[in-house]
């Protein structure tokens, strides 16, 4: 599938993601938002700050952790996702409905359905370890956390399937990107930048800025954090 047709049906499906309002969320799981920032994709290509990359010292588990239950309603970062994106009433696996089991997603890297929770994993647009070789380093623990469980913007986590996100692993839009809806993966990596104030490496961006010129005008309303 090329990009425009991508493009064209991701808005069909209702699934591009324009709008980048964040959810309310406890003063523990994110820093303070500012208001929104309104540019097209290809503004926001080419605004992004470029800077060498440095991923030395990377310790994911260390500077980033896991999945918190921010809310404390039993649920961590894993299940919130996968409720947020279920297409019907979710299973869970006991009474207190902590642990997803199964239900139906539709996952935006290949298009394809899944049933049951244990065949997708919830993916980081931005991949921890990018995130910290383009300004993460230099964070508090707290904003790495908040940044590694980011439920404020729909695009910063999502359910993929399991092949492909082992296809990704930390590569960035230069060296991988989905076979369906490169568009909207395009316009999510620009927007968890530029939400989190993160740079991009000189080949990084000028990925970035020939992806997005491929595909047709959009606009992004992005909150900074």
């Amino acid at each position: 599938m090329n990009i425009k047709s991508g493009f064209l049906a991701l808005l069909a499906a209702g699934l591009l993601v324009t709008a980048v309002e964040p959810a309310a969320a406890p003063a523990s799981a994110a820093p303070a938002a500012a208001s929104a920032d309104v540019t097209t994709l290809q503004e926001a290509a080419r605004s992004l700050p470029v800077a060498a990359e440095d991923n030395l010292g990377f310790d994911r588990d260390r500077y980033f952790g896991h999945w918190v239950d921010a809310d404390g309603d039993c649920q961590d970062t894993r299940a919130e996702v996968l409720v947020q994106e279920s297409k019907g009433s979710p299973n869970y696996t006991s009474a207190r409905r902590c642990t997803v089991a199964n239900s139906r997603w539709v996952t935006g890297f290949d298009n394809r359905t899944h049933k049951s929770a244990t065949t997708v994993q919830i993916d980081h647009t931005v991949p921890a370890h990018e995130a910290w070789g383009s300004g993460a380093r230099s964070w508090t623990q707290d904003r790495r956390v908040a940044f590694y469980n980011d439920l404020g913007y729909p695009g910063s986590l999502n359910a993929q399937p399991g092949t492909l996100t082992r296809a990704k692993q930390t590569s960035g839009p230069e060296g991988w990107v989905p076979p369906s809806n490169r568009c909207a993966y395009i316009a999510q990596w620009i927007t968890v930048k530029t939400r989190w104030g993160l740079t991009a490496d000189s080949t990084e961006k000028a990925a970035l800025v020939r992806y997005a010129d491929a595909c047709p005008p959009s606009r992004l309303s992005i909150t900074k954090i």
